[in-house]
């Protein structure tokens, strides 16, 4: 589990394509940090580490991951958002990113105001049902707010310190970035799911206002 607060961004030194896929890449602080079997977030994708030499960082990539993230899209020279996991001595910021991307989305619009800048993505409808303004999502590994969304996509709204410490600084519109959803409502929708049968429940959530009538 990760906090999508990126500790360094690493550079591609190689990737290697069989049967899945052997990822290089040199990140001086997170190989000093790291040991054989952790588990790293690159470009918020969980992967274990499974070789360090140096400040070089080997990981094995497999075929399912490639096809369902931007992995299978980088090349030498590439910058990745990095993060290890949760420990117990580090402070806990962001919101949980488990490392599971949920999909694809691509950059629509990108409006730079000063050292800020304004991102809209365009993500398709099973990413867009668990997106709400001023919720919670992750963008290549990256802990962000919901500025705004509508049935095409959303909004981010970043600062200069994020623009300068992530990837999202050389991101230019038609690009492609992973994206993970907040957790939490995806166990709300599957709790709901299990219980329409309830109808005191569902009458209960309808007068609360947390759910919609059909």
């Amino acid at each position: 589990m990760f906090t999508g607060l990126v500790e360094e961004v690493g550079q591609v030194v190689e990737i290697r394509r069989s049967a899945g896929a052997k990822l290089i890449v040199q990140a001086e602080k997170i190989a000093s940090a790291s040991v054989v079997g952790d588990s790293i977030s690159v470009n918020g994708a969980c992967l274990t580490v499974t070789n360090i030499n140096g400040d070089q960082i080997t990981f094995d990539v497999v075929e399912e991951t490639l096809s369902r993230t931007t992995l299978g899209e980088l090349k030498r020279r590439d910058r990745v958002n990095l993060e290890r996991s949760i420990s117990a001595e580090r402070l806990f910021g962001g919101h949980f990113v488990l490392g599971h991307i949920d999909g694809v989305g691509t950059v629509s619009k990108m409006e730079r105001q000063g050292g800020s800048a304004v991102i809209k993505i365009s993500a398709d409808e099973e990413i867009m049902r668990y997106v709400v303004t001023k919720g919670s999502i992750a963008v290549d590994g990256i802990s962000l707010t919901i500025a705004d969304c509508d049935k095409q996509g959303f909004s981010i709204a970043i600062i200069p310190h994020t623009l300068e410490n992530t990837t999202l600084g050389y991101r230019r519109v038609g690009d492609r970035v992973n994206i993970e959803t907040d957790i939490l409502g995806k166990y709300v929708e599957k709790f709901i799911n299990e219980h329409r049968a309830d109808s005191r429940l569902m009458t209960k959530l309808k007068d609360g206002g947390w759910i919609e009538e059909n």
